[in-house]
């Protein structure tokens, strides 16, 4: 995903000379390119993400469309009050990217998880947050938020994870992307970020005749499109590689029953929260087996529907 944003955010530098990159002291073997193609437009700010988020919001205010790229929770929870005070109140034209989500740098432990900042940053007004689920989406994500004027959050995996699309698919502000739907299934599961890819292998191997939705925008999500899917299908699981409270699962919930109140939908589907238990984990170790022993697995859910 880390190659896909920066050779998707080269291509829309090339075309607008607004576009500023920062880097926490990180990124090498990744953001050269960059650098080298740019510049005037590029700054190693150094191991001071806070400085970071309000350099990038003073840039921005003379006109420059400013991205901030660092490991997973430092350019977010570390920051989080320059993200709060700095770039959302004043609505300012800032990009943050984090790379390396949920625990994806898990050998490295709790320091390096990054698993409550799209609870966190959703709640905050005027941001945007989003989570890919591959790389074309990415591409798409990339020059999205490019172009969206305002605030705006994406959390990308880290590296070496499959194509689930063949195209970057079309975004619109809060859109579902499908990934897989079956005529007439009555069960589906909505993922976000790399559970995405997760969850359409899972679902290939053991259980084809369940849909699969990716939402690349966690904040906001389209509601019609909520909707309607909601009405079509019976059972739903979400899944996410973030904390159970306030996270993607949360915000469909919320949605969801806003939209019933609101008359919108006759009925809710049977919803299961997939996330991670609101509790640290106390082990170091690969993204998988971390998963695994946080219970990130569809088997369960699946084992209900049978």
């Amino acid at each position: 995903m880390r190659n896909s944003f920066i050779k998707a955010l080269m291509e829309q530098a090339r075309q607008d000379e607004r576009i500023f990159l920062l880097c926490g002291d990180l990124g090498y073997s990744v953001l050269e390119p960059f650098a080298e193609a740019f510049p005037d437009r590029f700054i190693n700010v150094g191991i001071a993400e806070q400085n970071m988020v309000g350099l990038a919001a003073g840039l921005s205010l003379e006109g420059y469309t400013v991205f901030c790229y660092s490991i997973g929770n430092f350019p977010t929870l570390r920051a989080m009050e320059q993200i709060r005070y700095d770039v959302a109140y004043h609505d300012t034209n800032v990009k943050i990217i984090a790379v390396g989500g949920g625990y994806a740098y898990g050998p490295l432990s709790t320091s390096h998880h990054t698993t409550e900042e799209l609870g966190m940053l959703r709640t905050i007004p005027n941001m945007v947050v989003t989570a890919p689920g591959d790389p074309a989406e990415v591409d798409a994500m990339t020059a999205f938020i490019a172009q969206h004027r305002g605030p705006c959050y994406m959390r990308l995996n880290k590296a070496g994870e499959p194509r689930l699309h063949a195209q970057p698919p079309a975004l619109m502000l809060g859109g579902i992307v499908p990934v897989r739907v079956n005529h007439g299934a009555t069960a589906a599961v909505f993922a976000t970020g790399d559970m995405v890819g997760y969850a359409a292998r899972y679902l290939e191997k053991s259980a084809p005749h369940i849909d699969l939705y990716s939402f690349p925008f966690v904040n906001p999500i389209d509601t019609a499109q909520l909707a309607a899917l909601a009405a079509r299908y019976t059972q739903v699981a979400t899944i996410e590689e973030h904390q159970a409270n306030g996270g993607f699962g949360s915000a469909i919930l919320e949605r969801l029953h806003d939209l019933l109140s609101d008359g919108a939908l006759a009925r809710l589907p049977a919803v299961r929260r997939i996330a991670i238990p609101n509790a640290f984990v106390g082990s170091a170790g690969t993204q998988e087996f971390l998963r695994e022993k946080m219970g990130l697995r569809l088997d369960d859910w699946h084992a209900t529907l049978s």
